[in-house]
């Protein structure tokens, strides 16, 4: 599928950097760029896709195959995302 908007800079915090195999973090990035949004309720996939449409912050939340719960934000401006795990937010 085809990138739906630009990512920015590229960043992983420590815990995500350890808790996620980097190939299930490829995976996710793929997923959310092309706008599968993981395991997020129905009213915040509608927000991601309002916020495609009106330069606001992308979330998308996966869980690793080991269970791990992370997610991958897209700041409004689209010059970065970060993959972190909810504790670290």
């Amino acid at each position: 599928m085809t990138p739906r908007f630009e990512m920015g800079f590229l960043g992983i915090t420590p815990g995500a950097q350890e808790a996620i195999p980097m190939e299930e973090v490829q995976e996710a990035l793929h997923r959310h760029v092309t706008g599968d949004w993981g395991d997020v309720c129905k009213e915040d996939a509608q927000q991601n896709e309002w916020a495609l449409k009106n330069d606001a912050r992308l979330l998308s939340s996966y869980k690793s195959k080991d269970g791990e719960k992370f997610w991958i934000i897209t700041e409004a401006d689209r010059s970065s995302t970060t993959i972190l795990l909810p504790s670290e937010y």
